[in-house]
């Protein structure tokens, strides 16, 4: 009877444990099926690191850690007293080269209005010859009419004529010059120099007797005028009796051949030339070519003249340029979460001196396996928690999912997680309060 109703009572009492355990059974299945996608992932912020462009000693720094920076808010200062002085420096010669500039320019303005003043002179003074070249009577073996060719024509087939008579002069030159050196040629070569000295001193001798009869009441004068004439025609007589004597019919008719053509070549020379100089005359006389010429080397000058302005207006921006990034300015609006220098220190191109973090737009990463990657969806929402704020939940939005699957990801420790492949998917937080910070370790809970 008594074993009875123990019996009885432990049914009693197993009834509602069976009860409860069903409930709790019954309470966990139903959990595990209406939870959403969860994952773990770590709270982000953007952080940009600041770095001077330039070497440089730290002048001043404005702001410590944990201050709130705006975008072009100065953060630090580096010394700039050597690019000061080389600034005024090239300033200086940025100065200088304008004054240069100036100075090219007004002769070029001064050498414009001679070239101008000259070109109507020289135009002028060939008027007459212009309208004399429509009346001049042409040879008659001439055909195409006086006008036919113009001036430039004119002048470059002048030019060439005195190029062939040159050319021809210095031929007939050698020839005679071969003819002299002649041994035969040398006792002959005397007398004909001395046969010249002797005509010229005649020639003079004449003019002096002349002038001398010519003048008052001098008798004397006159007396030693004829005696130097007498002694000046004696002279010449002998030479040319020398100068006879030594020359050979032969000798005579070659040498008289070839002065006769060097006389030529020497007149075709001398008249050649002569038909080119009248030619150039109006605008293209060289006195216009000149006064062109210098026009064109004052032109050249101011072409320096600015280049070298240019150049130090070059040199003094690129010093304005590094004086702009002597001072660095916040890129970003955020906090100051770390700052690595003070002042005095001298920083490296790409040293990192502060970094700034945006912690009014933070993010989180998380990883999802593949079989659930399909019901994530851009713009979905998830609610997210943190272990410092238990009894509180944040919200977030997705706004990348990654187009590639991933293996071990670093929040996944376990081993069945490394056997998996995940994609990552980024949330952006919502936290108007501003608590979440980054570093934490978060969850995430998909919304359907």
């Amino acid at each position: 009877m008594t074993v009875e109703r123990i019996r009885r009572a432990v049914l009693l009492l197993l009834i509602p444990l069976l009860i409860v355990i069903s409930i709790v059974y019954l309470a966990n299945v139903s959990k595990e099926t209406e939870a959403g996608i969860q994952a773990s992932g770590t709270v982000e912020a953007l952080e940009v690191t600041i770095s001077p462009e330039v070497a440089g000693r730290i002048d001043v720094v404005l702001v410590d850690e944990g201050d709130h920076v705006e975008v072009g808010d100065l953060l630090l200062r580096l010394d700039d007293e050597l690019l000061q002085a080389q600034r005024e420096q090239t300033q200086a010669a940025v100065q200088t080269a304008k004054a240069t500039l100036n100075s090219a320019q007004i002769n070029l303005d001064l050498l414009t209005l001679q070239a101008d003043l000259t070109r109507r002179m020289q135009r002028q003074a060939d008027q007459p010859d212009r309208e004399d070249r429509w009346r001049t009577t042409m040879p008659s073996e001439f055909d195409l009419p006086v006008w036919y060719f113009d001036r430039s024509e004119e002048i470059d087939a002048a030019q060439r004529e005195v190029d062939l008579a040159q050319a021809a002069l210095q031929n007939e030159q050698s020839r005679f010059d071969t003819l002299l050196e002649a041994s035969a040629m040398e006792d002959l070569q005397q007398a004909a120099e001395r046969l010249a000295d002797a005509r010229i001193s005649f020639k003079v001798a004449k003019e002096v007797l002349d002038r001398a009869r010519s003048a008052r009441d001098d008798a004397d004068l006159e007396q030693y005028a004829e005696d130097r004439h007498d002694a000046a025609k004696a002279e010449l007589e002998a030479a040319q009796s020398d100068y006879d004597q030594l020359l050979s019919e032969k000798d005579a008719e070659d040498v008289l051949e070839a002065r006769a053509r060097l006389a030529v070549a020497q007149e075709r020379y001398d008249s050649a030339r002569d038909h080119l100089a009248a030619l150039q005359s109006g605008d293209f006389a060289l006195q216009v070519r000149i006064a062109e010429r210098n026009l064109d080397q004052a032109q050249a000058a101011v072409d320096q003249a600015d280049a070298g302005l240019s150049q130090a207006q070059a040199e003094l921006d690129v010093i304005d340029l590094q004086l702009g990034k002597m001072e660095v300015s916040a890129p970003i609006s955020g906090v100051v979460v770390t700052r690595n220098v003070e002042p005095g220190e001298v920083l490296q191109p790409g040293a990192v001196a502060l970094t700034l973090t945006q912690l009014d737009d933070l993010t989180i990463t998380v990883f999802v396996q593949e079989d659930r990657y399909g019901q994530i969806h851009l713009g979905q929402a998830a609610i997210v928690t943190v272990d410092s704020f238990p009894d509180e939940t944040f919200n977030a939005t997705v706004t990348r999912i990654a187009d590639r699957a991933e293996f071990t990801p670093r929040n996944v420790q376990t081993e069945e997680g490394r056997r998996v492949t995940v994609f990552a998917i980024e949330l952006a937080l919502n936290d108007p309060t501003g608590r979440l910070k980054p570093g934490m370790p978060a969850d995430v809970e998909f919304v359907e």
